[in-house]
Formats: structure tokens, sequence, C-alpha cells
């Protein structure tokens, strides 16, 4: 049995060797399969599909009941490996596969007491402590139940982070050694050799393999790695071939980056290539121009053998889903990523980066001036920022300042114009100034790009209403109730769409079916009271009207 346990969800190429794995623990003695994560790897929202192959996986609730990150966007580490630990006291029996993600060492840099203190100048420091802790907690539980010296565990971060290297606050925009060289720790089963350190260069890309070797699961498709057990035995082992790739710069409209690490040497494929000796230069500080040449022939040949991607991996993000990557401090996937040409290097543009960054942070901490500041110097480095003039619209429209919102983003979606998230909250700015006309258009736009946004359907079969327009507005409720069938809110609005179509009697019939199931819903009883007026029931019209007085009075007090 497997089981997935979830810190905080992005669409990461490593998925897919998460979900092979789950697949093969499935066909091989029936293994249970959990996993515990954080929202980034949410498979109802951010990461679709990536439960499958699990007999458990720790999704966040779907309506949080806090507002504090801790809980909505990011769980703390300890809380990851409890809701592990709990899964695995249910289920004492069997082999188990186990993936448990602790997000903590991730900016804003918030690690708990006594972390916080202790680390109070080193706060990145403080989060890694308390992972580690967490980690720790998680082993003794492994020793107590007597399933640990049985255990493979593996240990891998996924990155750094860049704390100023290279100009790079975070991590996602460079390929760097300080945001791509990770920790890998594999402790095997039994009691094996001494613990030592393999100098050889591996990959992420390795554990797959390696985790099948040990177990003695016959791989039933090609794998981009290969295992690392020859490491195992104390002979020395050759280095191998590194491929890194971030297509994270799409997003803001620069140009991907693709490396090579091999022969001591780092390659990276930019407008401005870049080439390292890593012996004489590890920082990666002084490129040479010298070799680029068998660097991109290095990188031609690996990609060369790579698998092409899985089908639908560059999905953009729903307006939701954008708004919960956000909040960790991502940028939503807007738009192909396949790689225009002549886009700027992302080394002239890391000063914006650090700069979007921060806005994003400070506007979900609820820093509205801090981030306003920092878009504002964004917009004096380009004054045609996509992602800048975005956020600042998305700050005006959350402070009711509903005409510069549509101003702002009008400008971010004539630079971008596939932006579906874009487009709606140009059509919530367009309907709060009375422009429904422009309201109408921007979210039809927005639906063209992205059909299956409910709110978006939603706010457009109103804006229709609002237009005297019924028959598209009864065709946007009813695509909302394909989308999610027991939506009041779109049931109201095919009752109002009968209401001015003068079908009373259809409106009638199915309002008051809601009613019983929605008995303290006022605006179901105002508009069943406009039902019994068109239909000639006045005292039935009262009543309802009545009733619709009385649960705003309620709500109110």
């Amino acid at each position: 049995m497997s089981i997935a346990t979830v810190t905080s969800a992005f669409k990461l190429r490593l998925w897919t060797r998460w979900r092979k794995m789950a697949f093969v623990s499935r066909r091989r003695s029936h293994p249970a399969r959990s996993r515990t994560l954080p929202i980034l790897l949410d498979s109802k929202s951010l990461a679709p599909g990536l439960d499958r192959g699990f007999d458990f996986y720790d999704n966040f609730p779907e309506h949080p009941l806090t507002k504090s990150r801790f809980g909505r966007v990011e769980r703390r580490g300890m809380d990851v490996v409890q809701h592990a630990e709990k899964w695995m006291n249910a289920h004492p029996a069997g082999p188990h596969f186990v993936w448990v993600h602790l997000y903590d060492p991730h900016d804003p840099y918030e690690p708990p007491p006594p972390y916080s203190q202790t680390y109070k100048d080193r706060l990145y420091d403080g989060e890694i402590a308390y992972a580690d802790s967490a980690l720790g907690n998680f082993v003794a539980y492994l020793k107590k139940l007597g399933r640990y010296e049985n255990s493979v565990i593996v240990v891998v971060g996924d990155h750094g982070e860049g704390l100023g290297e290279h100009h790079e606050d975070t991590h996602g925009i460079f390929l760097y050694d300080s945001t791509t060289h990770v920790p890998l720790i594999i402790k095997l089963r039994g009691r094996v050799n001494p613990a030592r350190v393999v100098d050889a260069q591996v990959r992420t890309t390795d554990i797959l393999p390696t985790v099948l070797d040990l177990l003695h699961v016959p791989a039933t498709e090609r794998l981009d790695g290969e295992s690392l057990k020859p490491c195992f035995g104390g002979a020395e082992s050759p280095s191998r071939t590194a491929f890194g790739e971030t297509d994270y710069p799409l997003r803001f409209g620069w140009a991907p980056l693709r490396s090579v690490r091999a022969e001591g040497f780092k390659f990276i494929e930019a407008p401005k290539p870049e080439l390292y000796d890593l012996q004489k230069d590890p920082g990666e500080l002084g490129p040479t121009s010298e070799m680029v040449q068998k660097g991109r022939k290095l990188l031609t040949d690996l990609r060369a053998k790579k698998p092409p991607a899985a089908a639908g991996s560059a999905a953009a993000a729903s307006p939701g889903a954008a708004n919960q990557l956000q909040a960790l401090g991502y940028v939503a996937e807007t738009s192909s990523t396949n790689a225009p040409s002549g886009l700027p290097d992302p080394k002239d543009k890391i000063e914006e980066q650090n700069l979007l960054h921060t806005a994003m942070i400070a506007s979900e901490d609820e820093r509205p001036a801090e981030a306003r500041s920092a878009l504002e110097k964004v917009l004096q480095l380009d004054p045609k920022s996509p992602t800048a003039l975005k956020q600042i619209g998305e700050l005006e429209l959350k402070a009711g300042e509903y005409a510069k919102a549509a101003a702002h983003l009008k400008t971010a979606r004539e630079i971008r114009p596939d932006d579906a998230t874009a487009a709606f909250e140009a059509g919530q700015a367009l309907e709060k100034t009375d422009d429904l006309a422009g309201a109408r258009d921007a979210l039809e736009a927005s639906l063209k790009l992205q059909p299956s946004q409910l709110p978006a359907r939603l706010l457009l079969g109103q804006v229709y209403l609002r237009l005297n327009d019924p028959k598209p507005a009864d065709d946007q409720f009813e695509a909302a109730l394909l989308l999610e069938p027991k939506s009041v809110e779109a049931q109201i609005g095919l009752a109002k769409t009968q209401i001015a179509q003068g079908n009373f009697a259809d409106a009638v019939q199915q309002l008051e079916g809601l009613s019983k199931s929605q008995p303290d819903n006022a605006e179901v009883f105002e508009t069943l009271a406009e039902a019994y007026t068109g239909a000639g029931k006045r005292e039935d019209a009262q009543q309802a009207e009545s009733r619709a007085k009385q649960l705003q009075k309620n709500k109110h007090r």
C-alpha cells in the first residue's frame, strides 16, 4: 500500500518518476502506497493526476479553516510527519511505499520556535534545522515500530536557494549549482557496510532505477537514470552526465535555460551561453568562452536521449490554482512553454524577478503597500512587464479600485493575450465599473482559453442577465452545472434566466425545490418571490419576500 503526505503543486517532470514508482509498487506484492505533501503537490488542483497509483494521497482540505499560510497552502514538517505516522498506525500490515514531502525550507523563511530564535539571523538555516528535526522524528518512529532496519530510505532535496548568489534570491530562474546541487542520502536495508560518501556526480533521475534495483523489481520501460547500486560496494564509480532545465523564466516572458554538467565542466545554454570549469571555478563566477561548442554538443546529444514530455504537462493553472501558486511564491503558467526566439536572457532580468517575488509574498501576507512599491520598481525597469501589470491590477481589484485594475489588466492582456487569469480578472473589474460589454468580451476570451473555470462561467451568466440577454446567460449557467452539479449560484442563475424569458412556472418549480435544500439562503427566496409575482401568486410572493428579509436581517446581526 502506498501513502503520499503533502506539505504544499507545480507541474514538475519529477512527478512522472514518483508516479511510476507508485505504479510499480502496486504491481509488486501489493504494498501500501501513501504520500503526505504540500498544496503545491495537491492532486485536485495544482498537480492533477499525481495521486494515481497511491492508495492514500493526503491532499489539503478543499475549504481550509484558517487564513494562515500554514494549513492553507503549507504544512509544518512535524504536521506532515504526524499525518504519515497516523496513516501507518492505521495500516500496520504489509510492505509500504511512503513519500513524505517536507516543504519548510522555502521562502518566506519562518521557522517555528525555538528555531526562529536560535537561527534568528539565518532563518533559512532555521527552516532546514526544523525540517531535519521532523525527519529525525520520522526515523525515530520507524525504529520504534521495528521497521527501520528493513527499510530502504531515500532522502533528497529538490532544489537549493540562491540566497543572493548570482543575484538570485530564491530559486527557479537559474541553473547554477547554488540551486541545483542537492543532498542525496540513501539508507539500505539490513546491516550493511558503514556509511560512505560518494564523490562521483549522480542525478535525482537515478533514484527510481536504484530503488527498483534494490527491491529486485525489473523496469518495464526505459528510465531516464541508472541504478546507483554500483556505488554502494566501495569501488570508485564514474561520474554521470547531468542534464538541467528550467522553463520558469518563460512565465515572465524570458528565455528558458538548459544545462549539462559533465567531465568537470558546466555548460548553460542561454541567449548568452555560459561555460564553467568547475575545478577552477566551483562558484561559477567567471564563465569562459572556450569550448562552448563542445558544451552545446553535449547538451544536444543528451536532449536527444530524453523521452518526450508527457502530454498535457504544460497546461496552464486555473485562476484558483494560480492564487495558490502565488501564495507559495510561484508565478502560474499562462502560456505554452515552447520557447520563442529572441527572448531576454534571465541574467538581465534577475533584479525584476527578485522584485516580483517580493511583491507576491507581500501581497499574500496582506502588505499591499510593500507589494505595490516593488511592482512599481519593476515597471520602472520594464514598463511592459506583463507579470507586474497583472499583479498591480490584482492589487487594485482587491482594493476596490476597479477602473485602475481594468486599465492595468487591459495592458497586461495586450502584451500577453493568452493569459486566461488576466482576462478573467479584467472581466471582474469591468463588471464592477458597469462596462458590461467589456466584461462580457473579457470573460468570453478567458473561457475560450480555459473553458473549465466555474467562477468565470457564473460571472459571465450574470453579465448576460444584466445585458438583458437571457439565452446565452442560460448557456453559461448550464455549463457551470456541468462543472459543479451542486452549484447553488448556477441553479439560482438558471431560475433568473427563466424569469427573464417569462417562464415563471418553470422558475417556481426549480426554486421551490432549491428552497428546501437551501432554507437559509436569502437570494433563493428573493428570486422565488420574483418568480411567484410573475406567476400571479401574490400571497406566496409575499411569504417568500418576508422570508428573504428575515434571513438578510439575521445575517447582519
